[in-house]
């Protein structure tokens, strides 16, 4: 068992330096010492507790954008022993229905925003507790008792503290358990790998139902004492603005929004002296885009990760960014790693295999799914369903994603779940979607569509029937009609057909 305050980060900085700055809101120009942000977090999990009932274990759900109230919620759910419960604003009631079934939170915090949203989920009257996130905007700035605030056991590092959704290949949403042994695992890994120290700084945009939100940068750097800005969502120019005048220290984001930072007038002038480099996941930056943000000043360290592990699993040193092109580095310090052919056989140097993962930082599994689980973890290593090659200087490269997946804008996007849906419209016989290149987003969908006899329809009629049930994010921008979908042998789907044509038809 774990003595309390081995995973209460906050109460510990807050015992050694009450006063020193923890936490910015930039929509409300509010900041908050560790101290002041501890016991209006103790407040909030005294309420959570004696006056809503939560007990250890219990989910909650939140419905909402980045703001502090849910900062606070995921640190009352650490010492309360709650399960936070992030879901994705951008998914339609229809998609949220099925996570809220599957976590059966017991309180729902919702933004005001989307509480129209939220009228239109049919699994709301199963949750006892319905509340806007506003409710709580008491314990961030009006008065509280100061309160010891005591769980009811002490917690064990197995003990889980969040559940975070991602899609699998076959469309249906899992949720990724993640517990303090993770948390821990991954601050100890980051911080080694990045140097972060206490008098660190970032701003903080990432949405918080992913892990990237979480855990890249927001744990580890509460973790060492360090601090961060809370921005609702990505603003390029915003974002350079403050990076300038709060002499931000490390950046993290994906090659889409460097980019957009990039492309902006006020990059050239912008000083970003205090910036050591921009850490950058989600998919591989442009060898151009590296030498912008170099000429710059700001070294690019690339890493890979994934939800279930880490998720800050390996880091391209700045050093190797042009020489290692491609490269997601090195693993990070506690980590095994294993490349295996189909039989589970380690493969060569040079030799494409899946990556497998062994660390502390794995997932203890997913969320009510005892065979999903076990399918994917043998002798604690992860399976990654990610194929990779080693060289022979020992660095990592991703061959292919995690089967068909795509990532647009950063977010990742599973075509198996698109397919699902447009196998709903009457007058589909036959779907295959694949990711295409995409000059804005790095990667969008392009559906292959074979219609029945005897119907018609359009691209813009396949498109409209995506709006309101789909993510935007998850809207084929392409979708063209065919008279059959390439084989395999087997009399699968052969998507790497389907990329052929798809270049094939872009480079006439």
């Amino acid at each position: 068992m774990l003595h309390n305050f081995q995973t209460d980060w906050l109460a510990k900085w807050a015992y050694y330096t009450p006063d020193k700055f923890f936490l910015r809101e930039h929509n409300r120009d509010r900041r908050w010492s560790f101290g002041e942000f501890n016991t209006r977090t103790n407040a909030l999990a005294n309420y959570l507790t004696k006056e809503l009932g939560v007990k250890i274990g219990d989910r909650i759900a939140v419905y909402s954008k980045n703001r502090t109230e849910y900062v606070q919620l995921f640190l009352a759910c650490v010492k309360s022993g709650a399960i936070l419960v992030p879901l994705n604003f951008r998914l339609t009631p229809r998609e949220l229905d099925i996570l809220i079934g599957d976590a059966e939170p017991k309180i729902f915090f919702y933004e005001s925003e989307y509480r129209e949203q939220s009228q239109k989920l049919q699994t709301l009257k199963n949750i006892p507790v319905q509340k806007s996130i506003e409710e709580i905007t008491k314990f961030l700035t009006g008065d509280v008792d100061e309160i010891d605030f005591t769980p009811s056991r002490l917690f064990a590092e197995d003990d889980v503290v969040m559940i975070l959704y991602t899609a699998g290949t076959t469309g249906l949403s899992k949720g990724v358990m993640i517990n303090h042994r993770m948390l821990f695992w991954n601050a100890v890994n980051t911080c080694l790998r990045l140097d972060i120290n206490s008098n660190d700084h970032t701003q903080s945009y990432a949405p918080f139902f992913h892990t990237g939100g979480w855990n890249v940068l927001f744990t580890p750097f509460l973790f060492h004492g360090a601090s961060h800005t809370i921005l609702q969502n990505f603003d390029a120019e915003l974002i350079l603005k403050l990076m300038e005048k709060e002499k931000t220290t490390l950046l993290f984001g994906v090659p889409t929004m460097l980019q957009m930072m990039s492309d902006l007038p006020y990059f050239k002038e912008a000083d970003l002296s205090n910036c050591r480099y921009a850490i950058v996941g989600g998919a591989a930056m442009p060898i151009p885009l590296i030498n912008i943000w170099h000429q710059k000043g700001i070294p690019i360290r690339q890493g890979f990760g994934l939800t279930e592990v880490g998720p800050n699993c390996f880091s391209l040193h700045q050093d190797h960014a042009i020489s290692k092109k491609g490269s997601i580095g090195f693993p990070n310090f506690y980590f095994e790693t294993k490349i295996v052919d189909d039989n589970g056989i380690e493969v060569g140097v040079n030799e494409i295999g899946e990556l497998w993962l062994r660390s502390p930082v794995v997932t203890p599994g997913y969320w009510r799914k005892e065979k999903e689980t076990n399918e994917s973890i043998t002798d604690g290593f992860f399976h990654t369903g990610d194929l990779v090659c080693k060289d022979e200087d020992g660095f990592f490269f991703v061959v292919d994603r995690k089967k068909n997946m795509f990532i647009s804008g950063g977010e990742n996007v599973y075509p198996a779940e698109i397919e699902k849906y447009l196998y709903t419209n009457e007058t589909v016989k036959e779907v295959a979607v694949i990711g295409v290149p995409d000059e804005k987003w790095g990667e969008v969908g392009k559906a292959y569509i074979v219609i029945k006899e005897n119907v018609s329809t359009t691209e813009e009629e396949i498109i409209n029937y995506c709006k309101g049930n789909l993510a935007k994010y998850k809207i084929p921008k392409y979708v063209q009609f065919v008279s059959e979908i390439p084989k395999t042998d087997a009399g699968k789907i052969n998507k790497l057909k389907l990329l052929e044509i798809h270049k094939q038809q872009t480079t006439k």
